[in-house]
C-alpha cells in the first residue's frame, strides 16, 4: 500500500506543528535559570522542581506514548487484548503510584530514581539501578517507531530515518535541557490527542460502529487474551508493574512543585490515557477491518490517511509524529541524565558541557541498538521491561516497605542473580511445559527468592 499524496494545506499544516514545537523549545531555552550553578544546573535536569499541575500533565501523558506504532499493531493484529495489556494494567499500576509511592520519594529530595536507591542501600547500590534505568531509557522503541514514521512518507533505509530522526531530537534535548522539553510536551500533548481523536470520529462516521467491526473481525480480536495464551497475557500485567520503577515517572514527581501536584497529575493523566488507549485500540482495529492485508506496524497510519479529507490528514499526520517525538525527547534526556548524574563519579556531576555529550551518546546508541531489532517494537518493550520488572522492581519495592532491613551488596546480589537467571532462561533451550514459562516469572522469582533469603538470615540474627 502507498499513501495519498499530501496536499499543500496537509504540508502547511504538519509543518506549522513542527514549528510551534520548536519555537516552544527556544522559548522553553530562553527561560533557563540564570542563578548559581547548583541552581543552573537544578533547573536543567528537573526545571528547578517547579512543573506545574498543568505541564505535569501534559509532559507525563505525551512522553508515556510514544509507541503508537507498537500499541496499533497489537490492536491490528489482537484487538482489545491491546487496551488490556496496553491500557488496563498499566492503569491499575499508575493508582498503585498515585497512593502509595509519591508522598514516599517526595520526601528523598532527590533527583534521579539511582539518586533514591542510593538513599535506601548504598551507593554501589544507585549505581547498580542506575545501568538498569539507562537501558529502560535509551529511546530504542520510539526510534524505531520514528523511522518507521519517517520511511512511510520518504521511502529508503528505516535505518538511515532512525539516524535522521533520532540526531533532530538530540540537538534540541541537548541544549534546552528539561524546561524545554516540557514546554515542546505542551505542543505535542494537545495535538497527539486530538491527532488520535479525529482519526477515530472519521473512522465511526465512514464505517459504523461495533456492528461494522464485528462482521469484518475475527471473533478472537473481542476476546481478552486475544487468541495468546493467559501466560502471555499475565506477562503484560507484570510488565506494567516496571512503572513502578520507571525513570520518567520519578523524574516527572522529582521536578513536581508538590506531592499533591504529582498525585493529582497522575490520576488526571490515567483519565487521559484510559480515553487515548480506547482511540488507538479502536483505530488499530478499523485499519484491520478496512485493510487486512495491510503491514501491522504502519497500518494505522495508512488507514488514517485514506480516510481524512485535506488539512486534517496534516494535522493528524503532526499528531501522530508528536506522540513519537514527545517520547524519543524524554527518553534522550532522562538517558542522558542517568548516565552523567548517576553513573560517573560524583567529582564530574553538575557539568553541562558532559551532559550534552551524555545525550549526543544516548543518541548513537539508540540508532545502534534499533538496528539489532528489525524494527519490532514489542520486542524492544517486552526484552528491556522484563528486565526491569525482573530484576530492579522487587528490591526497590523491598526499600519502600522494608526500609533499612538490607545492606547495600544485599541489593546488588539480588539484581545480579535475577540478571543471571532471566538471561539465561532466555537462551536456554526448553521443551514442553517449560518452552510457556515466561523468562520474567523466573527472573522476578529468583529475586525475590533473593530478597527473602536475605530477610530471613536478618530475622534470624536478630
Amino acid at each position: 500500500m502507498t499513501l495519498p499524496p499530501l496536499s499543500f494545506l496537509d504540508k502547511a499544516i504538519f509543518f506549522a506543528v513542527l514549528g510551534i514545537t520548536f519555537a516552544s523549545v527556544l522559548w522553553g531555552y530562553s527561560r533557563r535559570s540564570k542563578g548559581n550553578d547548583q541552581e543552573s544546573f537544578l533547573d536543567l535536569l528537573l526545571m528547578g522542581r517547579k512543573l506545574t499541575l498543568p505541564m505535569f500533565v501534559a509532559t507525563l501523558v505525551a512522553t508515556w506514548y510514544g509507541g503508537i506504532f507498537g500499541v496499533t499493531q497489537i490492536a491490528f493484529e489482537r484487538g482489545i487484548f491491546n487496551f488490556i495489556t496496553q491500557g488496563v494494567f498499566w492503569y491499575v499500576t499508575y493508582l498503585i503510584f498515585a497512593f502509595f509511592l509519591v508522598d514516599r520519594i517526595r520526601k528523598t529530595q532527590a533527583v534521579t530514581l539511582p539518586d533514591l536507591v542510593s538513599q535506601m542501600y548504598g551507593p554501589v547500590s544507585g549505581r547498580v539501578s542506575a545501568v538498569f534505568n539507562f537501558f529502560n531509557v535509551v529511546p530504542i522503541a520510539y526510534a524505531i517507531g520514528m523511522g518507521l514514521f519517517l520511511q512511510a512518507f520518504w521511502g529508503g533505509n528505516l535505518e538511515f530515518w532512525i539516524a535522521v530522526g533520532t540526531g533532530c531530537v538530540v540537538l534540541y534535548s541537548m541544549f534546552g535541557g528539561f524546561r524545554a522539553v516540557v514546554f515542546s510536551d505542551l505542543v505535542q500533548f494537545f495535538v497527539m490527542c486530538l491527532g488520535v481523536f479525529l482519526v477515530f470520529v472519521f473512522a465511526y462516521l465512514n464505517f459504523g460502529g461495533l456492528d461494522f467491526l464485528r462482521s469484518h473481525l475475527p471473533e478472537t480480536h473481542f476476546t481478552i487474551s486475544g487468541g495468546e495464551s493467559w501466560g502471555t497475557v499475565l506477562v503484560w500485567g507484570f510488565l506494567a508493574l516496571a512503572t513502578l520503577v520507571d525513570p520518567n515517572f520519578y523524574h516527572r514527581c522529582f521536578a513536581a512543585d508538590s506531592s499533591r501536584t504529582a498525585k493529582r497529575g497522575i490520576l488526571l493523566s490515567t483519565l487521559i490515557w484510559f480515553c487515548f488507549d480506547i482511540c488507538t485500540t479502536a483505530g488499530g482495529m478499523y485499519a484491520r477491518a478496512v485493510f487486512p492485508e495491510a503491514e501491522s506496524g504502519q497500518a494505522y497510519l495508512f488507514f488514517a490517511m485514506k480516510i481524512l479529507p485535506d488539512g486534517l490528514r496534516g494535522l493528524v499526520l503532526a499528531g501522530i509524529f508528536a506522540t513519537i517525538l514527545s517520547t524519543v525527547d524524554s527518553y534522550v534526556f532522562l538517558a542522558g541524565t542517568t548516565l552523567t548524574h548517576d553513573l560517573l563519579p560524583h567529582a564530574w556531576r553538575g557539568k553541562k558541557w558532559l551532559h550534552h555529550m551524555g545525550i549526543a551518546f544516548v543518541g548513537a546508541l539508540a540508532v545502534i541498538l534499533a538496528g539489532q531489532f528489525d524494527g519490532d517494537i514489542r520486542e524492544v518493550w517486552k526484552t528491556l521491561g522484563s528486565y526491569s520488572a525482573a530484576c530492579l522492581l522487587l528490591p526497590v519495592l523491598f526499600g519502600y516497605f522494608f526500609p533499612k532491613r538490607l545492606r547495600d551488596r544485599q541489593f546488588v546480589l539480588a539484581c545480579f542473580v535475577g540478571v543471571v537467571v532471566t538471561t539465561f532462561w532466555r537462551l536456554f533451550p526448553r521443551a514442553g511445559f517449560w518452552s510457556n514459562v515466561d523468562e520474567l516469572y523466573v527472573g522476578m522469582l529468583a529475586t525475590g527468592a533473593t530478597l527473602l533469603i536475605f530477610l530471613k538470615g536478618k530475622t534470624s540474627a536478630h
